[in-house]
C-alpha cells in the first residue's frame, strides 16, 4: 500500500446526499478487492487535516478505473465534493482486509443499509462475474438513496428494496423478507454492511441457519494504518473477547465474531 496521485474523471452529485467519484487507476499496480478502502485527501488545505476512508464501490479492471460512492456529511466530504474533473487526487491504499467468496458459495444474500450499499456493490460485482447467484436487500431512508439498485439489477442481482418512507425497512418486515428468500433459495453465505440493527438480525439468521457470513464495519478512523487505535472493535471467538483495529484487521470480519453494541 502506498500513496497514489490519480486523475479525477468524474465527481458529481447523484442524489440529495450522495456523490460519485471516479478516478483513473492505471498507475496502481496493487490488486484491489471488494471490501477494501482508500484513505482520500479531501483538499490541498491544512484543514481538514485527516484523510477520509472511503470504501471501494466499482472496480473496472478493463478500463482501469475505480469508483467511490460517498455520503456528503462533514467538512471532509464537503471539501471532497468540491474537487473537479481533471484535478489530481491524493489517495492512500488499497487498505484493509476484503470479503471472501469461497468456491462453494454459489448463492449469497447481501443486506445493506445506506452507504453500506456501496461497500457491498463491489462484492456483488465480483460474485456476478463468477456466475454466482446474488440476492440483495437494500435498505435506505428513501427511494432517492437507493442509488445502486439499477446498477445491481443490470448485472443480474435480484434486488429487494425497503425504505423508511414506505414503512418497509423495520426489523419485522426485513425479517419476514429474509425468511421468504431462505425458503426460495439455498443460501450459502451472508454479507452485510451499514446498520447495527440489521447486522444483529443477520447474526441471528446466521446462527439459526448455521450459515457463514461476513460484515464490513464502518468506523471513524484517524490514520487508517493501525497506529492511532481510533477504530477499535471487539471480536468474540466463543471463548475470549479481543479488541482489533478495523482499519488493518478489517474492515471485513466474520459475522459471528463481531460484538455489535
Amino acid at each position: 500500500m502506498k500513496a497514489h496521485q490519480v486523475k479525477i474523471l468524474i465527481n458529481k452529485q447523484v442524489s440529495d446526499r450522495y456523490y460519485l467519484l471516479k478516478v483513473d487507476i492505471s498507475s496502481i499496480e496493487e490488486k484491489i478487492e471488494p471490501g477494501q478502502f482508500f484513505n482520500l485527501r479531501c483538499s490541498d488545505q491544512l484543514y481538514p487535516f485527516l484523510r477520509r476512508p472511503i470504501s471501494v464501490y466499482k472496480i473496472n479492471r478493463y478500463n482501469q478505473t475505480l469508483e467511490f460512492l460517498y455520503l456528503v456529511k462533514g467538512l471532509g466530504t464537503k471539501k471532497l465534493a468540491q474537487l473537479k474533473e481533471g484535478q489530481i487526487l491524493d489517495m492512500f491504499g488499497p487498505l484493509g482486509q476484503g470479503f471472501h467468496l469461497q468456491d462453494e458459495y454459489d448463492t449469497i444474500l447481501l443486506l445493506a443499509r445506506g452507504v453500506g450499499i456501496a461497500t457491498l456493490a463491489a462484492l456483488a460485482q465480483k460474485a456476478s462475474e463468477d456466475n454466482r447467484k446474488v440476492i440483495g436487500i437494500l435498505s435506505a431512508r428513501s427511494q432517492n438513496d437507493l442509488l445502486s439498485a439499477d446498477y445491481l439489477s443490470d448485472m443480474g442481482v435480484e434486488i429487494h428494496k425497503v425504505t423508511d418512507e414506505e414503512g418497509t425497512s423495520d426489523i419485522n418486515s426485513v425479517t419476514y423478507l429474509i425468511e421468504e428468500i431462505l425458503q426460495e433459495y439455498h443460501i450459502k453465505a451472508l454479507y452485510t454492511c451499514g446498520s447495527k440493527r440489521l447486522s444483529r438480525l443477520m447474526q441471528e439468521v446466521a446462527r439459526r441457519e448455521q450459515l457463514p457470513g461476513e460484515i464490513a464495519l464502518e468506523e471513524h478512523m484517524g490514520c487508517a494504518m493501525g497506529v492511532c487505535f481510533a477504530c477499535v472493535c471487539d471480536l468474540n471467538d466463543g471463548s475470549t473477547t479481543k479488541s482489533v483495529r478495523v482499519c488493518v484487521d478489517g474492515p471485513v470480519f466474520p459475522l459471528e465474531q463481531v460484538v455489535i453494541s
